[in-house]
């Protein structure tokens, strides 16, 4: 690995593993009673008042690159994705959306990169994406008739916010946007989006809702999760490339599934283990040891 690819890795890894937590913090707001447009709302509003100052210096740039593309990245890593989530983890738990989602991404960022950047994954790496599918499949089941019956609902809608997040790592490369001054930007624009309908709606529970709930959710998911770990998830993207950045987010379930354990108590069902085994093991083929062809 050259130097760029080791920092990206570094990057890439701290961002996967603050995404693990996210999924336990989601989980317990739905369970909490949060839908998921109050957690959308946390999120990014706590995140557009953490940004603000970097949009406004990065302003010059951020006119350059346009507002419909800015609004290409708040439909696939923004508003979009946070509420999708949200919805997944109504009906499935946070093991599965720490699994269910970043895999998808892993998947969905490779195949979008063949025909959007031109990155033909070479035959070690497209081996590994199989084995990823494996994976994911395996987990899947364990929302059919595994420990947590009925969760492929969920599993179904995290696929959709895996889909839309792998479409977001590709546009970046693609557009070539500033790892900081991108994510500022689609946060803020993010919670002007949310926001009408969100007041529409009374605000939902938060004004109901202890401030010491609310401070948790808006801190993890919108200073930690969207400020800093989407800042880092990007910048390693620039340095490592579409293909890499995307299936290194499979290292999410490593973190989402311990996490879900210990603080939630998620029982780990056989099959479950044994997809995130084989779906993190694939990653790290594909990540280390395989190229791309471009």
């Amino acid at each position: 690995m050259n130097r760029n690819v080791l920092i990206g890795l570094c990057f890439g890894l701290a961002a996967a593993l603050t995404w693990g937590g996210q999924a336990v913090v989601t989980r317990s707001g739905t369970v909490a009673g949060y839908s998921p447009l109050d957690l959308a709302m946390l999120r990014y509003g706590a995140a557009a008042l953490v940004l603000l100052p970097f949009a406004w210096r990065a302003r010059r740039v951020l006119a350059t690159i346009g507002l419909p593309k800015l609004m290409g990245l708040v439909a696939t890593g923004g508003a979009a994705n946070a509420l999708l989530f949200g919805w997944g983890l109504v009906y499935a738990p946070a093991s599965h959306g720490g699994t269910v989602a970043p895999i998808t991404a892993a998947v969905m960022g490779a195949v979008l990169a063949v025909p959007l950047l031109g990155e033909r994954p070479t035959r070690g790496r497209a081996i590994a994406l199989g084995f990823i599918v494996c994976g994911i499949l395996l987990i899947g089941w364990d929302g059919i008739s595994g420990s947590h019956p009925g969760a492929w609902r969920g599993d179904l809608i995290l696929i959709g916010a895996g889909t839309v997040w792998g479409a977001f790592t590709v546009l970046l490369r693609r557009w070539r946007i500033p790892a900081l001054a991108g994510n500022a930007a689609m946060c803020i624009l993010s919670a002007l989006v949310l926001l009408p309908p969100w007041l529409w709606l009374g605000g939902g529970v938060v004004p109901d809702m202890p401030w010491q709930s609310n401070l948790l959710q808006g801190f993890a998911q919108g200073v930690l999760s969207s400020a800093i770990a989407t800042t880092l998830y990007a910048r390693a993207g620039e340095l490592m490339g579409a293909t890499r950045t995307a299936c290194l987010t499979t290292m999410v379930p490593v973190a989402a599934v311990l996490m879900s354990v210990l603080i939630l108590g998620e029982p780990l069902g056989l099959a479950k283990l044994a997809g995130v085994v084989l779906a993190v093991s694939a990653m790290l083929i594909a990540v280390l040891f395989t190229g791309r062809r471009v």
